[in-house]
C-alpha cells in the first residue's frame, strides 16, 4: 500500500488503522509505515488534539473517552471524504466480493437479487457464503455481511436494508394435541422453542393492560437459528417467535397458524448489511449494498413497516 500522506486525513486514517487492527504495529504493517512511525504520529496526534487516544500498557491497548468520541467522528468524517472522491472519480465495479447471510434471509433475498446485480456489474465475482453463525468480517475477509435483529456495538458501519415485524406462531398439528393459548400468560403451559445464544431475550413482549409485558417462556428445545427453528415448529414440536420474512409462506400456506395477534406488541426486526469502515471502501460494496436497498424496498415482507 502507499505510504499515507501526513496530512490530517492521513493522520485519522491511521488512527482508524491502529483501532481496528488492535496495535501500532498491525497498523504500521497495513499502511506501509514502521511500528515507531505510527506511534509518533499517534502522539503528535494526541499532542494536537490535547487528549489522550489511548490507555497504553505492555499487554494492551484500549480507547479512552475522548478516544472512542473522536473515532466514531473518524469514521463519517473519513467515509464522508471516501464517498465524495468515488463520486468524483466514478470508478469501475470490479473484483471479487465476499458476501456473508444467513441461510433463510440469503435463500429467500440474496441469492434471487444476485442475477439482476451480475447481469448490471458482470466484472463482479460474487463468493456469497450463508451461514447462521455471526462471522468476523476482518479475520473471515468478509466485504458484506447482512444481519437481522438488534446490532451489537462495534466499529462496523451499517446500512438499513429493511424491517419486519415479529409473529408468534405454531403448526395445526401442534395446537390441535397441546390446544390454542388464548393469553400470553397460558404460554408457560405450552412448550416454547427459543433461541440459546447470549443475546437471546428470556422473554417474549406483549401489549397488555395500555403497556408492555415481558411473558416469561420455556420448552424441551433451544436452537441456534431461525431456520431451525421454523423447522421445529413446522414439525409439531412447539410455539415460535419469528420475523414474519421467515415464516410469511408458511402462514399463508396453513402450514402455520399465527397467535396472540391481538397482544403483538409491533416490534420490529431489523436487517441491516454491515461492512469494515475507517478506510476506502470498494466501489463493489457499495454497488451491491444499494442493489439489496433497492431490492428490499420492493419487497412487501422486509422493507416496510409490515
Amino acid at each position: 500500500m502507499a505510504r499515507i500522506l501526513m496530512e490530517r486525513s492521513g493522520e485519522l486514517e491511521v488512527f482508524l488503522r491502529v483501532v481496528q487492527e488492535g496495535g501500532f504495529s498491525a497498523a504500521a504493517r497495513s499502511v506501509g509505515l514502521t511500528p515507531s512511525a505510527v506511534s509518533k504520529l499517534i502522539t503528535r496526534l494526541e499532542t494536537r488534539l490535547g487528549a489522550r487516544l489511548f490507555m497504553r500498557t505492555t499487554r494492551a491497548l484500549s480507547l479512552t473517552e475522548e478516544g472512542e468520541a473522536y473515532y466514531r467522528a473518524g469514521q463519517r468524517i473519513l467515509q464522508e471524504l471516501n464517498e465524495a472522491e468515488q463520486a468524483a472519480a466514478a470508478g469501475a465495479v470490479r473484483g471479487r466480493l465476499r458476501v456473508n447471510a444467513s441461510l433463510p434471509f440469503g435463500s429467500q433475498f440474496v441469492v434471487p437479487a444476485l442475477p439482476s446485480f451480475l447481469a448490471r456489474y458482470p466484472d463482479v465475482i460474487v463468493d456469497l457464503s450463508l451461514t447462521d453463525d455471526v462471522v468476523d468480517l476482518l479475520a473471515q475477509k468478509t466485504d458484506v455481511a447482512i444481519r437481522t435483529g438488534d446490532l451489537p456495538d462495534s466499529a462496523l458501519l451499517a446500512h438499513k436494508l429493511g424491517q419486519s415485524r415479529r409473529v408468534i406462531c405454531a403448526s395445526p398439528a401442534y395446537l390441535q394435541h397441546k390446544g390454542t393459548p388464548k393469553t400470553p400468560d397460558e404460554l408457560r403451559h405450552h412448550d416454547c422453542v427459543t433461541f440459546n445464544f447470549r443475546r437471546a431475550r428470556s422473554g417474549w413482549p406483549f401489549r397488555e393492560a395500555g403497556g408492555i409485558t415481558q411473558q416469561v417462556v420455556a420448552g424441551s428445545v433451544q436452537v441456534n437459528n431461525g431456520e431451525t427453528l421454523k423447522q421445529m415448529l413446522l414439525n409439531g414440536v412447539g410455539i415460535g417467535r419469528l420475523g414474519l420474512w421467515h415464516v410469511a409462506a408458511e402462514l399463508e400456506a396453513g402450514r402455520l397458524v399465527p397467535l396472540l395477534e391481538k397482544y403483538n406488541p409491533g416490534d420490529l426486526e431489523l436487517i441491516h448489511a454491515v461492512h469494515v469502515g475507517g478506510g476506502q471502501v470498494p466501489h463493489r460494496v457499495r454497488a451491491f449494498i444499494r442493489h439489496m436497498v433497492d431490492t428490499m424496498k420492493a419487497s412487501p415482507l422486509a422493507g416496510g413497516s409490515r
